[in-house]
């Protein structure tokens, strides 16, 4: 299973153009530029378009993804934008952080398999800082439906790898809930995620 999941990884990102485009996540931009700079973690980063910006900010950023295709486009785009990320390629068991060190992560389309998306959240909380920020956006299970109408829309096709409300209360329940929202969004980003979707979005600070 692992092997097929960073095979589809690979193979979307080793084409030329950039799968989610070379502009950050919107929510994420809002988000990021309200918050005082620091160190920000960006898991599942792909191609490195909110990595990219969020050092262009002047963010210490450290991104980790299974993709060495992802990788390869990520220093690329941040070469260009005359930047530098620290930039991993393994899964969440194989990248080691030291615990409380992030002032930020950001979880911005990170649909971790859906065995281990709750486990997954729990080991990234140990790298925040008390009072440090949690900024997240992606599909809700109600994506399904817009997928129905839209592939261009993207996101997982099965339920268990999308988000309710209900999930993120549940992992993150020693935080204080600053936005937690379903909402529909029109999303621009790439080539895979075109025309109206459903997302989550969500901001907490650790408690």
């Amino acid at each position: 299973m692992e092997d097929i999941w960073i095979k589809k990884w690979n193979e979307r990102y080793g084409e030329e153009d950039y799968a989610y485009g070379e502009t950050p996540n919107v929510f994420f931009e809002e988000k990021i530029k309200e918050l005082k700079t620091g160190k920000i973690l960006l898991p599942a980063e792909g191609e490195g378009r909110n990595a990219v910006f969020a050092a262009k900010l002047g963010w210490s950023v450290f991104a980790f993804d299974q993709s060495e295709e992802g990788k390869k486009k990520a220093m690329k785009l941040a070469k260009k934008n005359g930047v530098t990320i620290d930039y991993q390629v393994g899964d969440l068991g194989a990248v080691n952080f030291p615990q409380e060190e992030f002032d930020v992560i950001g979880l911005i389309y990170a649909h971790f398999p859906a065995n281990l998306k709750s486990a997954y959240h729990k080991i990234l909380d140990g790298y925040l800082k008390k009072g440090g920020f949690v900024v997240f956006e992606a599909f809700s299970k109600n994506n399904l439906t817009y997928r129905a109408k839209n592939e261009k829309i993207g996101g997982p096709r099965d339920l268990d790898s999308l988000f309710s409300i209900e999930e993120i209360k549940a992992d993150f329940s020693n935080y204080e809930i600053l936005q937690l929202e379903e909402k529909e969004v029109e999303l621009g980003e790439g080539l895979y995620h075109n025309g109206k979707g459903s997302v989550i979005r969500f901001v907490g600070k650790k408690k």
